[in-house]
């Protein structure tokens, strides 16, 4: 198949209140080009309607039926999302037909992990066949269930896109990895060969965000300022590392509210916004130590790296070489929607899109559904 255009859409769990949209041109297997990539703000009511979704969610667990307030938040993204799809494609001096297909992720409101005899659950919010109405543009869309309802965790799903961009960069002997902080921390690596790992390695920007909010100091540690004039509270910190998820073997994944902001409960906000990041940085670090070989080099992608403390806490307390996503040429902010433009046409391609040794899957598995 030759490359095609793409669109790519992400929000993250940590609710920063934009929709984040990528044009990529691909196969499916290898990236030709980036194209155009934006941030598009939400509205502020839809933004406190899926905080309100997230909070509802929680109290549901997968228990009944669903809240009502799903649906609403579901119409009210998905128009708000392909929006913001059509006025990225205008922009890119590209027409629809221009497009091959959309990539819908949807916004994550629920993620439970399988355990020894219970299969995962897993939720988005985003309608697909709205989307494809509204656009006139295939879309795939629901790319977790398959992989989920067969026994997976669901999570991650960048692996297949990250190794795609290690070759970009030469990166195929196992010395470089790749670590997305979103509102959780995921790394891949590939050892160049058959060999693709990738798991959820412990919190990143979730519970030191929600820890800033709740003391009423914005919504992030910008720049880690906070972080950067505390001093971490190392015997809690070691004792947060001993979190039995830490040490155990992947394939694994976590929801954004599985580490808390609660783990700082009683620092003040500098020293609890230090011992937060150590905690990120600490995690990553045992994550490292669970791969078949420890690589000297991880390049950083997602909002965290635009954290000086994170940064500068991945090298002295997970001893590892941390460079943002920049410096090798890509761009750090895009590459979560660039991977399910990438995933799309995967999809559209019937190729897989999880495998088991990044979620568990029983045998490598296709994914989401398309529509149009």
């Amino acid at each position: 198949m030759e490359p095609i255009w793409a669109v790519g859409l992400m929000t993250g769990t940590v609710l920063d209140g934009n929709i984040d949209v990528a044009l990529l041109r691909t196969d499916g297997e290898t990236i030709e080009r980036f194209g155009r990539y934006t941030l598009a703000p939400y509205p502020a009511a839809i933004r406190t309607l899926l905080e309100d979704c997230l909070a509802q969610a929680r109290l549901w667990n997968f228990e009944g039926p669903e809240p009502a307030i799903f649906a609403a938040a579901e119409d009210a993204l998905t128009r708000a999302q392909s929006s913001a799809v059509a006025d990225l494609v205008a922009q890119a001096g590209l027409r629809p037909d221009d497009i091959g297909v959309v990539g819908f992720h949807g916004q994550s409101v629920l993620h439970r992990a399988p355990q020894p005899g219970r299969i995962g659950a897993t939720r988005q919010l985003g309608n697909g066949q709205l989307m494809h109405d509204l656009l006139g543009i295939p879309v795939a869309y629901d790319f977790r269930s398959t992989d989920v309802r067969a026994g997976g965790q669901g999570a991650p799903l960048a692996a297949v896109y990250h190794q795609a961009l290690l070759r970009t960069i030469g990166a195929v002997d196992g010395r470089t990895a790749v670590l997305n902080l979103g509102g959780v921390a995921n790394v891949t690596w590939w050892d160049g060969h058959d060999q693709l790992i990738a798991f959820d390695a412990g919190p990143a920007n979730a519970p030191l965000n929600d820890f800033i909010k709740g003391l009423g100091l914005g919504e992030m540690d910008r720049d880690g300022a906070m972080a950067l004039r505390g001093t971490v509270d190392e015997a809690r910190l070691s004792q947060l590392l001993t979190h039995p998820y830490l040490t155990a073997p992947y394939p694994k994944s976590l929801d954004r509210f599985d580490f808390l902001a609660s783990m700082a409960d009683g620092l003040g906000p500098e020293d609890g916004a230090a011992t937060l990041t150590a905690f990120t940085a600490g995690a990553v670090g045992k994550a490292l130590d669970l791969l078949p070989r420890r690589p000297e080099r991880i390049v950083v992608c997602g909002g965290g790296r635009h954290n000086p403390a994170i940064m500068h806490m991945l090298g002295e307390r997970a001893h590892v070489e941390a460079v943002p996503a920049e410096v090798v040429g890509w761009r750090g902010d895009a590459t979560e929607a660039e991977c399910f433009a990438f995933l799309a046409v995967r999809v559209l391609r019937g190729l897989p899109i999880s495998f088991p040794t990044t979620t568990g899957a029983p045998q490598p598995l296709t994914g989401g559904i398309l529509v149009g």
